[in-house]
């Protein structure tokens, strides 16, 4: 698309959010229940372009949109509540808050679940009123069109959800545009703070979903085979393409070398191959310059000290499954974010250890802990610099819980009630009589 037609879209955005925001919001809900409807009507055509544009096996492709159906019933049944006028009890006759929609929302958003992504910013700032504009990543043109194609067929007005296929460059440019009042990006450190960058020069309010390398500890009272398993798909959903993964699994001392062979027990029982294969766990990387700058990660890493316990190999863009051992705090395994499917291990001698070890990291998305100590881990949540704590979980996504981290992770939540109300006016209203 040439570049002159991007300023006439967000326009369109513009004039079609001075309608949208007085449309009810019954209204605004019923078209997103059609867009549910023709979501799943066609999720296996769906998932075989996020397969192709990507490399993720099909059978997490179709999870994928399924899951975006979720997030859309998770708004429908919640978002009038969430929008309803609170009162709040002061001196005066009447004082209450009300959330209004702020108008156009640019979103840059991710290659790496390509449909969740966009639903989760765009579905809970439709619904609020706002129109939305996409710059969606460049490795998968064709989803960022059928996701815009999606929303048109099932009835969305001109001008609530548009595709802006447009480079990196020319997203300072977007958001200088005066419609755009706010701005959502999920991806790098480094994009982040670019977006974050332009949106502050221009005082637009910006929300930042970025990298992170969560700790995955396994305590010594843990149930062991349960920790395993959750570990490898925390490790190797999406090839290991997820800013949530498990990365860096810490480990205690006791159980070191018994969870070790249990796990690369588990990872040898993975099936790599073809992303269109149903029975393929491990796809491809989404590029072979990816999987290449984990390859170096891991051998830079191995030349300060690190043992590969298992894997290690890749074949362009196949990476195998890959356990790396005897790694210290210095190694990019352990101080990067490592965007592919490599697990580092690292022995702790008691949970004192483990949560600064844990901490010991310039990202804050979440952190998992496998113990029956249920009770000793909640007094310590607050210990965990991160947005999340998930208890013999592996850390997910979910509508219903606000999804965000801390500190190099970004800031700012999606999903759930916060997510809602991230791109809305909180209007203040007193009377006195």
């Amino acid at each position: 698309m040439a570049t002159n037609n991007i300023p006439k879209k967000i326009n369109t955005a513009a004039v079609a959010f001075q309608t949208w925001k007085k449309t009810a919001l019954t209204e605004r809900i019923r078209h997103i229940e059609n867009l549910k409807v023709k979501l799943l009507e066609n999720k296996q055509e769906y998932a075989e372009w996020i397969s192709k544009e990507m490399g993720k096996p099909i059978t997490q492709s179709i999870a994928e949109v399924e899951k975006c159906g979720l997030l859309c019933d998770y708004y429908i049944h919640n978002a009038p509540a969430f929008l309803q006028g609170r009162t709040i009890a002061t001196e005066a006759a009447e004082s209450y808050v009300t959330y209004d929609p702020l108008g156009v929302l640019l979103g840059v958003m991710p290659w790496n679940f390509p449909f969740w992504q966009v639903f989760r910013f765009a579905i809970p700032s439709i619904v609020a009123g706002n129109t939305v504009v996409v710059k969606h990543a460049s490795n998968v043109p064709e989803t960022a069109q059928i996701i815009e194609t999606l929303c048109r067929n099932s009835g969305l007005p001109e001008g609530i959800y548009q595709n802006l296929p447009i480079s990196s460059k020319a997203v300072a440019d977007v958001i200088a545009n005066p419609h755009i009042k706010a701005v959502s990006l999920t991806g790098s450190e480094n994009a982040g703070i670019a977006v974050a960058t332009e949106a502050a020069k221009h005082l637009k309010k910006s929300v930042l979903e970025l990298g992170g390398s969560n700790a995955f500890i396994v305590c010594e009272d843990a149930d062991l085979e349960k920790a395993v398993s959750t570990a490898v798909n925390a490790r190797m959903q999406n090839a290991g393409q997820s800013c949530i993964a498990g990365k860096r699994f810490l480990i205690q001392e006791s159980i070191f070398d018994s969870f070790l062979e249990k796990y690369k027990a588990a990872f040898g029982q993975l099936k790599m191959g073809d992303p269109m294969d149903p029975t393929t766990q491990i796809g491809p990387m989404a590029r072979v310059d990816l999987a290449q700058e984990v390859e170096n990660q891991v051998q830079q890493s191995v030349a300060m000290g690190a043992t590969i316990a298992f894997g290690g190999t890749r074949n362009e863009a196949y990476f195998d499954p890959t356990i790396i051992t005897n790694v210290t705090k210095e190694m990019p395994v352990f101080n990067e974010e490592v965007f592919g499917p490599v697990a580092a291990l690292v022995a702790f001698k008691n949970l004192d250890e483990a949560i600064a070890i844990s901490n010991n990291s310039r990202f804050g998305l979440g952190v998992s802990v496998f113990t029956q100590n249920i009770e000793g881990i909640k007094t310590r949540i607050s210990d965990f610099e991160e947005g999340a704590v998930f208890i013999n979980e592996m850390v997910k996504s979910d509508p219903r819980l606000p999804f965000g981290g801390i500190k190099k992770s970004g800031y700012g939540r999606e999903l759930s009630e916060e997510g809602i109300h991230e791109f809305v006016n909180i209007k203040t209203v007193l009377i006195q009589h």
